[in-house]
């Protein structure tokens, strides 16, 4: 492990293991995904891996402010553990939250407090989430995004949310997939 990663696993673990346990399980396996794409993210391994297990803290109930989890936990990471800049980026723009901050008008204020990273590490975390159940197991894209729309009901902000998001998640899917596949045929 890293420094980065040695911060991030007991800080995640202190926001989300006792009052979230699942949403912990579901972190720690995204923190995994993560670890095996690492091949494809050379020297940003260890930032995406921070990254993945940090991405759901803001639905701590003692992070939860907006009731928009990218932005609370990208928020915390930002004021008050003065995370690295580009994991609190990473985070506050995990999985499409571009998209779900439209729907509850904030993105705006998203956009507005933290930028994106490039593509590759962004299409990597969206990934890493959308390739993990909610316990923390490996899953595709599809039924991930079935079982969040199934979770939340079709008519729901979030349900709707996440079929508008469906495309572009199966289009990072793809684009990690494609590059670890072209890396494994490199020769070493």
């Amino acid at each position: 492990m890293s420094e980065l990663t040695e911060w991030a696993y007991p800080l995640a673990e202190s926001l989300l293991a006792e009052p979230l346990p699942r949403r912990w399980q579901h972190s720690l396996g995204v923190a995994e995904r993560a670890r095996t794409i690492a091949l494809v993210l050379g020297e940003d391994a260890e930032l995406l891996e921070a990254a993945a297990v940090l991405h759901d803290i803001g639905y701590s109930p003692d992070l939860a402010k907006t009731g928009f989890h990218p932005l609370d936990g990208a928020r915390y990471l930002r004021d008050v553990a003065q995370a690295d800049e580009r994991v609190v980026n990473l985070v506050a723009h995990h999985s499409c939250a571009w998209m779900e901050a439209e729907a509850r008008g904030l993105r705006e204020e998203l956009e507005g407090e933290f930028p994106r990273e490039n593509a590759h590490l962004n299409d990597a975390l969206c990934y890493c989430d959308m390739n993990t159940t909610p316990d923390g197991t490996p899953t595709n894209p599809v039924d991930r995004v079935n079982e969040i729309a199934g979770r939340y009901g079709p008519d729901s902000l979030i349900g709707k949310f996440i079929r508008r998001a469906e495309p572009e998640i199966l289009a990072c899917t793809s684009r990690v997939l494609e590059r670890v596949a072209g890396a494994k045929r490199q020769p070493m």
